[in-house]
């Protein structure tokens, strides 16, 4: 383990926003996590997994601690289920493949999704009508404070829509060091009729999905209309889709009859945020070398060299353009730092 110092995290960020850290380190062990967090010299600390739910905005006066906790588990199974611990360090969407791989069902609606499976859960990630408590089980974290390992059940994380106790009471207190999930071994609950799954499965000509379909149909759907963070910078969805009343909505409706919406409850519909950006005329528009993306608006991309202020800026004239038009108020869903 070898503390780095000022160290760019461009490379650790899809954003691929340049700024640096004071200190920066890799831990792949407990054990070295457990050593970082005790170190009394460094009292401010920034956790880092996959690095794809960030803005950052300045330079990083403090350690950067990247966890790179690497395995997968099965704790136990049935004829009917299988649970696995995963940890922390590993790439979210090759957990995806894997469960896939050996026809463990659950995962597959949230295929491509960026970023670590010990991040995951601080936001519930979730896509195409399935979200990440769906299967889990529990997780294991470690107290920054006192460096105890404590596990929390699905009760105990709170989640809500890209939401959870980390996010919340939590935020800041603990490190996700592992992840455990509940999948199907068979009769797998498939979820076709959300977004653009069951026109994929039509065109390719599937009328019997499996799990393996979906995640071809979702990964499909996805490279289509998010760019590769790779090529492009960006953090996927920057924004949440906001949640109003039906009576709300019903009022937009004489405005804006073509407003899609989902439904949340009996008096409470989704709006697609995507949907408010592209009418608001943010679509595909470019300030310099950064902007939104061409194929969804609601993804901000950094082009190369762009600084996290910038992007910053471009989110709060899209967030005050949509509540001028629409009264609706739309939250970003990233980390802002």
């Amino acid at each position: 383990m070898q503390i780095e110092q000022n160290t760019s995290l461009k490379p650790y960020n899809t954003f691929g926003i340049d700024v640096k850290a004071k200190q920066f380190v890799v831990v792949h062990s407990i054990e070295d996590l457990k050593e970082v967090l005790s170190l009394e010299n460094h009292p401010n600390k920034l956790i880092l997994g996959g690095g794809s739910n960030m803005l950052l905005t300045q330079d990083f006066n403090g350690i950067v601690i990247k966890v790179e906790l690497k395995g997968i588990e099965v704790l136990s199974e049935d004829s009917n289920f299988v649970t696995l611990k995963v940890q922390a360090g590993e790439v979210w969407h090759d957990l995806v493949l894997w469960t896939i791989k050996n026809d463990y069902g659950g995962l597959e609606n949230l295929s491509l999704i960026p970023g670590n499976v010990g991040t995951a859960p601080i936001q519930n990630i979730g896509a195409y009508g399935v979200e990440l408590k769906d299967c889990f089980e529990s997780c294991e974290a470690i107290s920054v404070e006192t460096q105890e390992l404590h596990t929390f059940t699905k009760e105990d994380c709170h989640f809500g829509y890209r939401n959870s106790i980390f996010k919340q009471e939590a935020k800041g207190k603990f490190i996700i060091t592992s992840v455990n999930f509940k999948l199907t071994k068979r009769n797998h609950k498939l979820h076709v009729h959300y977004g653009a799954i069951a026109s994929e499965l039509e065109k390719e000509g599937i009328k019997t999905p499996s799990i393996q379909a979906i995640s071809k149909a979702v990964i499909i759907i996805r490279e289509s209309k998010l760019p590769n963070p790779k090529i492009i910078g960006n953090c996927g969805s920057f924004f949440k889709n906001p949640v109003i009343s039906t009576a709300q909505y019903q009022l937009l409706l004489k405005n804006f009859e073509e407003m899609p919406s989902y439904p949340v409850s009996d008096d409470e519909v989704k709006v697609p945020a995507g949907w408010l950006i592209e009418k608001a005329g943010f679509k595909g528009k470019t300030f310099g070398n950064y902007g939104i993306h061409k194929n969804q608006a609601l993804v901000l991309v950094n082009y190369g060299g762009a600084k996290g202020e910038e992007v910053l800026n471009l989110s709060k004239l899209i967030q005050k353009t949509v509540k001028r038009i629409f009264n609706i108020s739309i939250e970003a869903e990233v980390n802002i730092l």
